[in-house]
C-alpha cells in the first residue's frame, strides 16, 4: 500500500494540497491519503476529488514517527520533524519506508510525502 501523507497550515486550500501530492507524486500511485486527526476533515474535497480514502492519525502516531526531514514549524506544532512524513509512515504500517520525502505545495501551505508499506 502506498500513502500519501500530508501536513499542512490552516489556511491551505484544495489546490494547495493538489499541488503538495503533484509535486511528491512522480511515478506513484497512492492508495490513500493521510494526515493528523484534527485536520483530517480538510482532505475530504481532495478525497472526493481523487478517490482516495482518508486515513486519520492519532497526535501521538505522528508524534511518535521518525521522520527524515526537519520542519522548525512541525516540530513546534506536532513534535515531529514532518507531518507529511510522519503521517504516510504511521499510515503505512509498520516496516513503512519513504518512497518520496515531504514535497511542497507552490503556494507553500502544504507538503505531501509518500511512504510504501511492506508487502504482505
Amino acid at each position: 500500500m502506498i500513502v500519501a501523507g500530508f501536513g499542512f497550515r490552516g489556511a491551505a486550500t484544495t489546490e494547495s494540497l493538489h499541488s503538495a501530492l503533484k509535486a511528491a507524486k512522480g511515478r506513484y500511485s497512492p492508495d490513500c491519503i493521510a494526515t493528523v486527526a484534527d485536520k483530517a476533515v480538510a482532505l475530504q474535497p481532495l478525497s472526493a476529488a481523487t478517490g482516495l480514502p482518508v486515513i486519520s492519525l492519532s497526535a501521538a502516531d505522528i508524534a511518535a514517527t521518525q521522520t527524515q526531514t526537519r520542519s522548525g514549524a512541525s516540530l513546534r506544532a506536532r513534535n515531529t520533524g514532518s507531518v507529511a512524513e510522519a503521517a504516510a509512515l504511521a499510515a503505512a504500517g509498520p516496516g513503512a519506508h519513504l518512497l518520496a520525502p515531504r514535497s511542497i505545495s507552490d503556494d507553500r501551505m502544504a507538503t505531501c510525502a509518500l511512504a510504501k508499506g511492506p508487502e504482505k
